[in-house]
C-alpha cells in the first residue's frame, strides 16, 4: 500500500541522505520534494503543510545540522513524524477485565464494514486467542445478515442474528446477553450503514452504544474514496464519538493518502488496515507501515 509513497519519499530524501554536511537551504529543498511526494499521494493539503513545517523545524536545529550524520538524522525525523501522523506508538483495543469485550463498528454503506467485522473477529481469534461472536444489527441493507453469517463462519466466529424484523437496538442488547451467557471473550456489533451521514444513523448508533456500552467504537472508512474518506471521518468525529479507525480497501489505493490524513484531521488513530479480499488480509496499520518502511 505504501510502496509508491515510500519510493517517492526515498527519492525526495536521496540527496540529503548521504550528505556529510547540510544547510538550512538543503533541508528546505528536501522538504519541497517531500511536500510534492505527499501531495501526489493524495495526502490532505493542510496535513502536508503542517507535516513539512514540523519536520523542517526539527531538522534545521543546530543539533541536527552540526551532527556527524545530518542527512541520516533528517531521514529519521521524517520517519518519526510519519509514524506520529499514523497515530504515534499506536494503541490496542480496550479489553474487558470481566465479561465480553464489546466493539461497535460504524460506517457508511459500501465501506466494507461487514467484512471488516469478520476480519477483526478472525484477528482477535488468531492473535489474541479469543472466542468471538458477531451481532447482526445491520437490518436495512439487503442480505447484510446473510453476509455476516457467511463471513462470520469463515472467520470462526459465532453469529447472533434475529433476522431483519426486530429493532437493531434490541438485537444488539439481546446479542450481548447471549455473549455473556455463552462466555464469549468478545462481541463485535455490526451496525447499519447509510449512503451518507444523517441524523437517523447517528441516533440509532447512539442508542446501540447506550445499550451495549462498547469498550471501543471503530469507524470503518473506505480508502478508495480518497479525500472523501477523510471528509467522512471528520464528519463522524464531529457528530459521533468514536475511538479509532479501520481503513478498508487499501489494496486498491496505491497512493495511501487517506490513511495518512485521517489521524491528523480527526485526532483518532487508525488501528487496523484491510489490505485484500481474504479474511487474513487485516492487520494493525502502523505495523504494516513500519514493515514496508524497512523494505
Amino acid at each position: 500500500m505504501f510502496d509508491t509513497l515510500s519510493d517517492r519519499l526515498q527519492a525526495a530524501l536521496g540527496d540529503v541522505r548521504s550528505r556529510g554536511k547540510l544547510s538550512e537551504d538543503d533541508v528546505s529543498k528536501a522538504m519541497r520534494q517531500v511536500r510534492l511526494a505527499l501531495l501526489e499521494a493524495d495526502v490532505n493539503f493542510k496535513v502536508v503543510k503542517e507535516f513539512t513545517s514540523a519536520v523542517k523545524e526539527r531538522a534545521t536545529g543546530q543539533e541536527v545540522l552540526e551532527s556527524l550524520n545530518p542527512g541520516q538524522q533528517v531521514v529519521k525525523i521524517v520517519s518519526d513524524e510519519l509514524t506520529e501522523l499514523m497515530g504515534g506508538a499506536g494503541r490496542d483495543l480496550v479489553f474487558a477485565k470481566q465479561g465480553p469485550t464489546v466493539i461497535l463498528m460504524a460506517g457508511l454503506q459500501g465501506s466494507g464494514k461487514t467484512t471488516a467485522c469478520a476480519k477483526l473477529a478472525r484477528h482477535l481469534r488468531e492473535e489474541h486467542d479469543m472466542d468471538v461472536a458477531l451481532a447482526a444489527c445491520d437490518i436495512y441493507r439487503p442480505a447484510a445478515v446473510d453476509q455476516l453469517v457467511k463471513v462470520g463462519s469463515q472467520a470462526g466466529a459465532a453469529v447472533y442474528e434475529q433476522g431483519t424484523s426486530r429493532d437493531p437496538v434490541d438485537i444488539a442488547e439481546w446479542a450481548l446477553d447471549q455473549a455473556k451467557q455463552d462466555r464469549r471473550d468478545a462481541l463485535i456489533v455490526d451496525t447499519s450503514g447509510r449512503l451518507h451521514i444523517d441524523e437517523e444513523l447517528m441516533k440509532e448508533l447512539a442508542q446501540v452504544k447506550k445499550r451495549v456500552k462498547p469498550h471501543d467504537v471503530l469507524l470503518v472508512v473506505d480508502a478508495m474514496t480518497g479525500q472523501d474518506a477523510v471528509n467522512v471521518a471528520e464528519e463522524f468525529a464531529e457528530t459521533a464519538d468514536f475511538d479509532g479507525v479501520v481503513m478498508t480497501k487499501l489494496d486498491g489505493d496505491a497512493r495511501g493518502g487517506a490513511a495518512l490524513s485521517v489521524k491528523a484531521v480527526t485526532g483518532k488513530p487508525i488501528l487496523y488496515a484491510s489490505t485484500g479480499e481474504k479474511l487474513a488480509d487485516f492487520e494493525r496499520l502502523l505495523d504494516q507501515f513500519k514493515a514496508e518502511g524497512r523494505q
